[in-house]
């Protein structure tokens, strides 16, 4: 008795024990800094200096850009150093008095509701395109592919039948002609680079050298050669009454060189579809097309998306390139601008190319964002 009175009693606890607190050094915001900044001695090296570069350069930025800006103003004389402002900063007067020249080059002040209804048809297309919870994406479809370029044709180029006076291309300018270059661009090039990468991988011979041929050829050259190649060749390809205008011109050349990449893009995601799909498709007698449209695209273009928005930014960059061809894009306005007597100022030049470099980059980088979200949906099997 006495040996079972000293043993001890074992019992199951019946409530949870009380929670510890997380260790200091892994909880909290330092515990974040430790892990994601501080991990290693070249970690914490390579913070050190980047908070450094931005403690260097962001402040000078931001007291020119805002705080020393000037905002309003007749003329140059508010943007000139002063004993008040001794280092004058950003003069967004300049922008705010050429605004509308930026927007819309030389198309005439009082048809300019035209090209305002163009964006906002525009967007509406991206919107109901893009956005995943939309009515009807199949109306979208036929409305961005085919209702919106013959609206935007008759809007922006006029049709005097039903009222509205033709605009020549030689007056449009500014964010109108950037848009209208980068849209046919992107929205042209896809789906021609598509056709190009099969014609890549075709068995015919004489397809799959013609598709080479072209790719190689154009992106052997720059930009700046193809655009100056149709500006100057293509009209001799075609009847004189036929001969297309000069923005036509550039259209072309953009969406061609466009296309060139964009089958590269496209042949690299056919590339990285397993062998097991082809073969799938066809133990199911899938004709090649149908094939293509319902198994190996759609997994080739999910896997190369990336790439292929990539692909977009740098046309909707490039589109700065058809100045060459004496097309006044948005920088070429401002080059313009910047020349203006009036408004001559050692700062006038970088509140122009600041304005110029937050138009790009509002645009560039919507569409990165817009191709994370569908990345990180794909990822979690909504294939709408």
């Amino acid at each position: 008795m006495a040996a079972i009175a000293d043993t001890p009693v074992l019992y199951v606890r019946t409530a949870p024990a009380a929670k510890l607190p997380p260790p200091a050094a892994g909880s909290g915001f330092i515990g974040w800094l430790r892990v994601n900044l501080f991990a290693t001695p070249g970690n914490a090296i390579l913070t050190l200096a980047c908070v450094a570069l931005i403690a260097w350069a962001v402040p000078p930025l931001i007291r020119f850009l805002f705080i020393d800006a000037v905002w309003s103003g007749p003329n140059r004389e508010v943007c000139l150093a002063s004993p008040a402002h001794p280092e004058p900063g950003a003069c967004w007067a300049f922008v705010r008095v050429w605004l509308s020249y930026f927007l819309y080059g030389f198309y005439p002040i009082a048809e300019r509701w035209r090209v305002d209804v163009f964006f906002a048809a525009l967007a509406l297309g991206i919107a109901w395109l893009g956005s995943i919870s939309a009515p009807r994406r199949d109306l979208g479809a036929v409305y961005f592919f085919i209702v919106l370029p013959v609206l935007s044709f008759v809007l922006l180029y006029g049709l005097p039948a039903i009222g509205l006076a033709a605009v020549p291309t030689n007056l449009w300018g500014g964010v109108l002609v950037t848009i209208v270059v980068a849209a046919v661009g992107i929205v042209a090039s896809l789906p021609i680079g598509i056709l190009l990468a099969l014609g890549r991988r075709s068995e015919l011979p004489v397809v799959r050298w013609l598709a080479i041929g072209f790719i190689e050829f154009v992106r052997g050259v720059p930009l700046i050669t193809v655009l100056f190649m149709a500006s100057v060749m293509l009209p001799l390809f075609v009847p004189q009454r036929l001969e297309p205008d000069k923005l036509l011109r550039a259209l072309i050349g953009v969406a061609l060189f466009a296309s060139a990449y964009m089958a590269e893009v496209v042949r690299g995601g056919l590339a990285g579809v397993p062998r097991g799909q082809y073969e799938a498709a066809r133990a199911l007698a899938l004709t090649y097309w149908r094939m293509m449209g319902l198994v190996i695209l759609p997994q080739a273009l999910q896997v190369t998306l990336p790439n292929i928005v990539n692909t977009f930014i740098g046309l909707f960059k490039d589109t700065t390139l058809v100045f060459v061809v004496g097309i006044f894009d948005l920088l070429r306005t401002i080059e313009a601008a910047r020349g203006d007597p009036k408004w001559a100022t050692p700062v006038t030049a970088g509140t122009g190319y600041a304005f110029a470099a937050l138009f790009y980059f509002i645009f560039c980088y919507g569409m990165s964002r817009y191709a994370r979200g569908v990345e990180a949906r794909l990822s979690r099997g909504g294939r709408r």
